[in-house]
């Protein structure tokens, strides 16, 4: 079954509201998990990476209540180990999850959606065994065996994953001795969102120096309760904000905030670079089209996940863009690289594989046709910003986009025939 994508006929015009950031999200539902203390919080994203991760901690021993627009989060007194703990495909959940079972009493074991084996976790696990743990598996699935004692150092390689740190860095304070982590490989991917982890353990009173580029220290302690409202999701905006870039329309994202840790921030220097216009308003962001887009050369190693966004604009803009920097994300839901360079090709673009990313020419003639999703949400946003511009693209799945916004096609396709 194939799903048409919408074309715009016309400029694309509106507000759009979008939902809560899930690398916020995920790390506020464990760090009050982690708590002393229940918290509550305020726009968490509604999606399946979520709802994976909050049926993690409540398999953990975690109470976790919605109550109205807020979930509010009770902490136990001690974790349990629990079986089969289903990760899906989340990076989040699988590499931040494990390390809280490194607390529980007894063994736990997890699983994940069938191509969730071929994500990274070998460097994850290699710390969790430093740590102390007992690991059979070197990727999903695998069982851990916590030990009495944890101890507090581990040297591991997060060349193809900043969230090995951050998984590792929020339990830092409950154990024994703190943490000291080191990062041994030559490159540090989405290093914003291990700046967002440190931020967000210190908001809740957690000493972390950075005692270099590469190491950290966590002191032991409490993790304080509190309540907190998650930001709106940037990386998640892109794509909507994209969209009136390629059509010569306006489209507002509110809430957007002054300033954000989040590595979507990005998109708007990536658009205006374009040759958008940008307007950042106290509590919003909009970007107007004005005119033909030009290719870039753009270094996306701190905000890989806006790589399809960024390519698709690279198609329908005129002259050459090269994305650098991302090597990382053929370990994501799938080789992104190796997808959007044949999705790309599928459509009649010109478009080559590098070391670390990807080179385009635009503003070619691109034809219709069904484009491979390869379960990954991003690849369904790279289609649909495409096809605006090019009528008769559909999508293999478009359920997939439920990972991180549940109502993307409906809140797509009303904004586009607004």
């Amino acid at each position: 079954m194939t799903h048409p994508l919408p074309s715009a006929p016309r400029p694309v015009e509106g507000e759009q509201v979008v939902p809560g950031s899930k690398s916020e999200t995920n790390r506020a539902l464990v760090l009050a998990a982690l708590a002393d203390g229940p918290s509550t919080l305020t726009g968490a994203l509604e999606s399946r990476d979520s709802a994976l991760m909050i049926a993690a901690l409540r398999r953990l021993g975690v109470t976790i209540d919605p109550v109205g627009e807020t979930l509010v989060v009770r902490p136990p007194e001690r974790f349990r180990g629990a079986r089969d703990i289903d990760c899906g495909l989340a990076g989040t959940v699988m590499r931040f999850v494990p390390p809280i079972a490194l607390l529980a009493e007894g063994t736990s074991s997890f699983v994940g959606d069938p191509h969730a084996s071929e994500r990274p976790m070998g460097p994850l696990l290699d710390g969790l065994r430093q740590l102390g743990a007992t690991l059979t598996g070197d990727a999903l699935p695998f069982t851990m065996t916590p030990p009495a004692t944890p101890h507090g150092t581990a040297n591991i390689d997060a060349s193809s994953s900043s969230q090995f740190v951050s998984g590792l860095l929020l339990i830092g304070a409950r154990l024994p001795t703190g943490l000291t982590l080191r990062h041994t490989g030559d490159r540090l991917p989405s290093r914003p969102h291990i700046d967002m982890t440190t931020s967000m353990l210190r908001e809740v009173g957690v000493s972390v120096a950075e005692l270099d580029d590469r190491t950290w220290q966590v002191s032991p302690g409490r993790i304080a309760a509190r309540d907190l409202t998650i930001e709106p999701d940037l990386t998640n905006a892109a794509v909507f904000l994209a969209a009136a870039a390629v059509t010569g329309g306006s489209v507002t994202v509110p809430g957007w905030p002054a300033r954000s840790l989040q590595p979507g921030a990005l998109i708007l220097d990536i658009v205006e670079r374009m040759g958008a216009q940008v307007t950042r308003g106290r509590r919003s962001a909009t970007v107007t089209g004005v005119g033909p887009l030009a290719g870039l050369d753009v270094d996306l190693t701190t905000a890989s996940e806006l790589t399809p966004v960024v390519a698709a604009l690279g198609a329908l803009a005129e002259g050459r863009t090269t994305i650098r920097g991302v090597a990382h994300i053929r370990g994501h839901e799938t080789d992104r690289i190796a997808a959007l360079v044949a999705e790309l090709r599928r459509l009649g673009a010109e478009a080559e594989e590098t070391a670390d990313g990807l080179t385009l020419a635009g503003a070619g003639e691109l034809r219709p046709a069904v484009l491979h999703t390869y379960a990954d949400h991003r690849m369904v946003h790279f289609a649909a910003l495409l096809a605006l511009r090019v009528p008769g693209i559909a999508v293999t799945d478009l359920e997939c986009v439920s990972k991180t916004m549940p109502h993307f096609a409906r809140d797509w396709a009303s904004l586009v025939r607004a």
